[in-house]
């Protein structure tokens, strides 16, 4: 169920494109945002349901360009339904999908049934990511051309590096002329050799087999070389160490296209997560040094990082238990996002971080969104500075493991609404989604 009107009333307006930072009112209607003016009187509304936001923080929806929602083939991690009220939960009103599901993302119609499961589910918007090579193999170059036209807004043998440069060459190359973005994850597998977490002090002490930050910046260089020799505008995935994001730099000085995004928990965590041996701190790429979180950073306030990726990758109770050798990589971070950001970056301004999570990402994927000019699509988030504590059992993901459970996070998002209809409704006593398939109205949201 949705309403034809929406109006927005008092809350602070933060949009990039407008350059916009101040208390306005924000009228959507018909699922486009209409206006915004200081004041919007009740008779120039037309019957529209009114939001009162005072206090709150109005911004164009949020896009994550990296998460696995794990449909097809791993349902039981995640699914697109479950994924998606994650999102919004989180206050994205859009993500884009890995294509290391199983089968992974190698064919227009997988990427059509993906698309398909999404509007379905009815929250937030998915942009398929389709894989380099089929079945992520490293061998044999997808239909890109296809891909694209089936909906696939990137390509990434995410989960896996193409380690043979002549094959990521020769598909840079057959798709450059194509907008859609490569994205590398950059780990050169001889130097990683089963690591399990960052090769360094705290791995030497602790007798963990480890990966140096040396796997990570060799590939890197690699494809940023290759992306310079070939034109194909290209993406760095969950950058993790101070000398990959030098080398991003360089490529820029050199006139690469590159871009680069890092998480949350790069961020926020160092390795000493594994003094207790914790299977809630194994990611891919590992958590690194003090140096490298300070770089990164440094980099989201100065400019060279461009985005901000959650690589939300839920597991199930049983895949994260037992040995730490044998626990799944990786962990939920849609919920939790907003909060760790403000947590790990106190300073930075509003505007900018509005343009991390939402305006550069829609002009990475080249999707429509990250604005709030008038005849925009109306996705919008709606955050308040409030602490909050995370508490996992309440997640919508059905993974339920994160390094930040029990952590007091300083922002949150409290509604989230895509296409002009109030996917999330967080009223401070508790918080509801959409059931799939249907939008609920915004009237007594209670924000």
């Amino acid at each position: 169920m949705s309403v034809s009107s929406l109006l927005l009333r008092g809350g602070r307006v933060v949009d990039p494109t407008q350059n916009l930072d101040g208390v306005r009112d924000v009228l959507i209607e018909n699922g486009r945002v209409a206006r915004i003016a200081d004041q919007i009187g009740a008779g120039e509304t037309r019957g529209a349901v009114e939001v009162d936001l005072r206090g709150a923080i109005i911004a164009p929806g949020f896009i994550d360009p990296h998460v696995h929602l794990r449909e097809p083939g791993q349902m039981h991690k995640e699914s697109i339904a479950s994924g998606t009220a994650a999102a919004v939960a989180g206050g994205f009103t859009a993500v884009a999908a890995m294509p290391n599901t199983s089968p992974a993302l190698d064919t227009p119609e997988l990427i059509r049934a993906v698309l398909e499961r999404a509007r379905a589910a009815g929250l937030a918007r998915v942009y398929p990511i389709a894989a380099i090579t089929q079945g992520r193999a490293g061998k044999e170059l997808a239909p890109y051309r296809l891909l694209a036209q089936g909906g696939a807004v990137a390509f990434s043998d995410d989960g896996s590096t193409v380690d043979d440069a002549r094959v990521l060459r020769r598909a840079a190359l057959y798709a450059r002329d194509l907008p859609a973005p490569f994205i590398s994850h950059c780990e050169e597998a001889a130097l990683r050799a089963g690591g399990l977490m960052n090769e360094g002090e705290t791995s030497a002490r602790l007798g963990i087999a480890a990966s140096p930050r040396l796997a990570e910046d060799i590939i890197v260089a690699r494809d940023l070389l290759i992306a310079g020799d070939t034109g194909k505008r290209w993406h760095i995935a969950h950058l993790s160490t101070q000398r990959s994001l030098a080398l991003v730099k360089w490529a820029r000085s050199q006139g690469v296209a590159a871009t680069c995004e890092v998480t949350p928990h790069h961020l926020v965590f160092t390795d000493a997560l594994f003094e207790g041996f914790a299977a809630t701190g194994r990611v891919c790429p590992p958590l690194r040094t003090e140096a490298d979180v300070a770089a990164l950073r440094a980099g989201v306030r100065d400019g060279s990082v461009d985005v901000l990726a959650t690589d939300h990758a839920p597991h199930s109770a049983g895949d994260k238990a037992g040995p730490l050798s044998e626990t799944a990589v990786g962990f939920s971070g849609l919920e939790v996002a907003v909060g760790a950001y403000a947590l790990a970056l106190p300073d930075l301004p509003l505007i900018r971080f509005v343009a991390l999570l939402s305006t550069n990402v829609a002009r990475l994927l080249n999707v429509d969104g990250g604005t709030l000019a008038p005849g925009s699509i109306a996705d919008v988030t709606v955050l308040r500075d409030e602490a909050w504590t995370v508490r996992p059992e309440r997640f919508h993901s059905k993974g339920r493991s994160t390094p930040f459970s029990g952590m007091r996070l300083p922002r949150r998002a409290v509604a989230t609404v895509v296409g002009g209809a109030l996917v999330y409704d967080a009223t401070g006593r508790q918080a509801q989604v959409a059931n799939a398939g249907e939008r609920h109205p915004a009237a007594e949201i209670g924000i």
